[in-house]
């Protein structure tokens, strides 16, 4: 089972698709008119009279005016602003037919301000709930985030309209006064601030129809919950599968950038990653893919953004990527080139160091598969934090062009031999004794140097290894987390 927040339309009600019942209403600025055949009941007739309707007839006029939402004309303001209703989303999100509604009749009881009019009122409470299907899986549809969910069943969440905490839109126009700042609401809270400034939303979309078929490929890589493993699907792409490109793909010369989504695409089941947060801290990736049709997670450092560098966002994105995936049994790949922490006060202020130690603290504390690769550059205390061998993972590669340590071999290199002449014949001694993966397999800090085109292979065969891997955590009520 999961559980999938559809939010509020932007007009504050939910609508719903226009139907033909047995009792046909028209719904106009809240108040339901029906027109009721006159027709006598048989005495032995189950339905009950009450007034002038029967049970049944309020019933269907109930239910009528439940799928209507807040009437005909609403549901075609939100058509013209380009949106689908709250029940034409939730139809299109789950498998045909498949939609079980729950709570129809409900309505609020709030009596002050006119609320207890019955225009104000809408069955339903102007929030659509239920259970169907995606893809034949069990999904349920409701409105709000359980806390005491979290970490038991995958929680999505979509926002598509106006989703704003107490009092907001009434207060925005009031917000110079307030903070003396001149900005517009979309700067303020828009999809793209929260998708690549805030990191409150993971993904941003044109419009209702792509964001809910991408959330249908979305649920296919997740378990149900957290008692289930990984989703395994059928796959047509071999697990032997040689990936000869990746021999080349890291530059020789070690300041050169390259993209790290090429390596990710290369090796996954037919090119197929589901990138989460794309648009954010774009120095780390993390998504979604499969390995021999099996869900796996997979976390990189973006060389092209940054070098690669670790700082806060990069760390708490990573972090919380990893602890989803811990927390719904998938196995996690990661994919290491990383110079560093950035430097800068920007950075100290803002505690890096707490920060960073979030991504350190998930990467021990998870219990799934851990398959690291170590493409380029794994210097310092970043290198520790990418799922190291320190930090309990179960299988650790290097590619040749692996350098592990603890910095380059520049700086390392004008700190030793600091006011000394011939630095450079320096730097090359230093480069040929660790800028290469030998120093860390001495050390036992890597299992295996493999050849690049072999990544996929090994990746897929660790995989069924470690498929029946069992690691519990020493008990605990919770874990103290650098929050």
């Amino acid at each position: 089972m999961a559980a999938i927040s559809v939010a509020r339309s932007s007009c504050g009600l939910i609508n719903g698709f226009k139907v033909s019942l047995r009792s046909v209403a028209r719904v106009k600025y809240g108040a339901v008119s029906v027109t009721v055949p006159q027709t006598s009941l048989h005495r032995s007739c189950r339905w009950y009279s009450v007034s002038h309707l029967s049970v049944k007839e309020r019933i269907d006029q109930k239910r009528e005016a439940a799928l209507q939402g807040g009437g005909q004309q609403r549901i075609e303001a939100q058509h013209k602003r380009g949106k689908l209703t709250a029940r034409e989303r939730v139809q299109l999100l789950l498998d045909p037919e498949s939609f079980v509604e729950t709570d129809m009749f409900v309505e609020h009881r709030c009596a002050d301000f006119g609320m207890e009019q019955d225009r104000n009122k809408f069955p339903g409470d102007s929030v659509v709930t239920g259970r169907g299907r995606i893809n034949g899986r069990l999904v349920y549809v409701f409105s709000q985030r359980n806390v005491m969910a979290s970490g038991v069943i995958p929680q999505i969440s979509l926002i598509m309209g106006p989703c704003a905490g107490g009092a907001v839109p009434e207060i925005f126009p009031n917000w110079h006064s307030v903070t003396n700042e001149d900005v517009t609401q979309e700067e303020l809270g828009g999809a793209k601030t929260h998708t690549t400034v805030s990191g409150v939303a993971h993904r941003a979309f044109e419009n209702d129809i792509e964001a809910l078929l991408n959330l249908r490929e979305f649920f296919n890589f997740l378990p149900l919950s957290n008692q289930d493993p990984a989703p395994i699907r059928e796959s047509h792409d071999s697990s032997d599968r040689l990936v000869p490109s990746l021999d080349n793909i890291v530059p020789l010369e070690s300041t050169k950038a390259y993209d790290m989504l090429d390596i990710i695409h290369a090796i996954v089941d037919e090119r197929e990653f589901f990138e989460i947060m794309p648009n954010y801290a774009k120095n780390i990736v993390v998504g979604f893919a499969r390995m021999n049709g099996r869900t796996v997670g997979i976390v990189g450092n973006q060389p092209k953004v940054a070098s690669g560098c670790l700082d806060i966002n990069s760390s708490v994105k990573g972090a919380r990527f990893v602890r989803f995936c811990d927390a719904f049994n998938i196995p996690i790949i990661t994919f290491v080139d990383v110079p560093g922490f950035l430097p800068g006060t920007a950075q100290e202020y803002g505690g890096i160091i707490r920060h960073g130690a979030k991504l350190l603290f998930a990467f021990a504390e998870a219990t799934v598969p851990k398959i690291t690769i170590i493409t380029r550059k794994a210097y310092g205390g970043a290198y520790d934090v990418m799922s190291s061998k320190h930090l309990r993972g179960d299988v650790n590669y290097a590619w040749p062009t692996a350098e592990v340590a603890v910095m380059g071999a520049k700086g390392a290199v004008q700190i030793i031999f600091r006011g000394k002449e011939n630095q450079a014949e320096a730097e090359a001694e230093y480069v040929e004794k660790f800028a290469n993966p030998f120093p860390a397999a001495v050390r036992g800090f890597v299992d295996d140097i493999i050849e690049p085109a072999t990544t996929r292979k090994k990746i897929c065969q660790d995989l069924e290894v470690l498929a029946s891997k069992k690691q519990v955590n020493p008990w605990k009520k919770h874990a103290n987390i650098p929050l």
